[in-house]
């Protein structure tokens, strides 16, 4: 899953465009997520260790923000972050050319949505904003792509602006940005290796409504992007 998004907050109100939607189906949900943490997990990666789950907020919208280094991440999120562990159900901005074929059925199912990469469409950040007004809980990779070196990348500053947009949209919302770490023991995961998720603690949007709309945007990253990094040198393999 990657997500790149560059949005500004006008842009996000004034186009006349068809809406995107999205839906968690609570009949193949139950079923999938005791499938993929029982059976796919486990015979796929020989360890997977989670930290920080508790640093996840049980009510009210929140984005969380992982590092992306592999495809994987998908379903490591959700077995991570996922209902039977949170008691949320999660929604995705997915790239387009995911939601395609068989794959693209399950995705939109399991709470994903389409989002252009490279040049993302109104509806697409519109109904991300939507989303979190409603109190949900968002995945979006604020690195852009995936990235297969070990390093964090400078984050794309949409998350922010999207984030920033829903807050001071309706203050009070109480929206937290939740920064996570997933790491593998190769960095091209294979059969048998060994991945560790560390989240690490929400940063509150509301903090970052006091200046401009660009300097807020510009420091929320930043920040973001810091907690990050010092996350994911604590998170070990071991």
């Amino acid at each position: 899953m990657t997500t790149q998004v560059e949005p500004t907050p006008k842009t996000l109100t004034s186009a006349k465009v068809a809406p995107v939607t999205s839906h968690v189906c609570h009949w193949l949900t139950p079923i999938l997520y005791p499938l993929g943490r029982r059976v796919v997990m486990p015979l796929y990666f020989r360890k997977l260790k989670v930290t920080g789950q508790e640093n996840i907020p049980k009510t009210g919208p929140v984005i969380l923000a992982p590092t992306h280094r592999s495809r994987w991440d998908g379903m490591v999120i959700p077995y991570a972050a996922g209902k039977p562990e949170t008691g949320r159900d999660l929604r995705y901005m997915v790239s387009a050319d995911e939601v395609k074929g068989l794959q693209g059925w399950f995705i939109r199912r399991m709470g994903g949505f389409p989002v252009n990469t490279r040049h993302p469409g109104i509806s697409s950040l519109r109904h991300g904003v939507e989303l979190l007004r409603n109190g949900e809980a968002l995945v979006m990779f604020p690195e852009g792509n995936i990235y297969q070196d070990g390093q964090i990348h400078p984050l794309k500053p949409g998350m922010a602006r999207i984030a920033l947009q829903v807050e001071s949209g309706k203050p009070g919302t109480d929206l937290a940005i939740v920064p996570i770490s997933i790491r593998y023991s190769e960095l091209l995961p294979h059969w048998r290796c060994e991945a560790a998720v560390r989240i690490g603690t929400p940063l509150k949007v509301a903090d970052y409504c006091t200046k401009s709309a660009k300097k807020s945007a510009l420091l929320l990253t930043n920040d973001l992007e810091t907690a990050m990094r010092k996350l994911d040198k604590e998170n070990v393999l071991s």
